[in-house]
């Protein structure tokens, strides 16, 4: 399919007296996390939170920082994750895409919000249902 790419909108909830950043993401639903470099880590002033193992693609493992909350916003939507820091440009992976119910078309190599939920964000929740009075029930297996 070749790379995608999208702009996003990147902020620190926690001070939101900071400016946000616009960012061109790199998009690879086959990455599970939100990646940033360290400078946007430094320019949003995200805590670290603790050191995460990862795997490279040649194999190899890392420890790497892994700070947060960061708050995405795409289009109408909008998701608050943790972020992986490494690289030298901003990464996004299916958990944040998955958490903004956006997809990817891929004849035009665009990012989109799902056309089958183009107001609002939509999920599963498979093995629950919603009783009668109104309280979450898990399905009988």
């Amino acid at each position: 399919m070749g790379g995608v790419r999208t702009k996003l909108i990147l902020a620190n909830p926690v001070k939101p007296e900071l400016s946000s950043i616009e960012v061109e993401s790199l998009v690879d639903t086959g990455a599970m996390h939100l990646r940033i470099p360290e400078h946007i880590a430094i320019q949003l002033e995200v805590a670290e939170h603790e050191k995460r193992e990862v795997t490279l693609a040649d194999g190899s493992k890392r420890l790497i920082p892994y700070v947060g909350p960061i708050a995405v916003f795409f289009g109408n939507r909008r998701c608050f994750v943790g972020a992986m820091v490494m690289g030298d440009e901003v990464l996004l992976g299916a958990i944040p895409m998955e958490d903004m119910d956006l997809v990817v078309r891929p004849l035009t190599r665009e990012v989109t919000v799902n056309p089958l939920s183009p107001n609002i964000p939509s999920s599963l929740a498979k093995g629950f249902y919603a009783s009668s009075s109104g309280t979450i029930a898990r399905n009988a297996q």
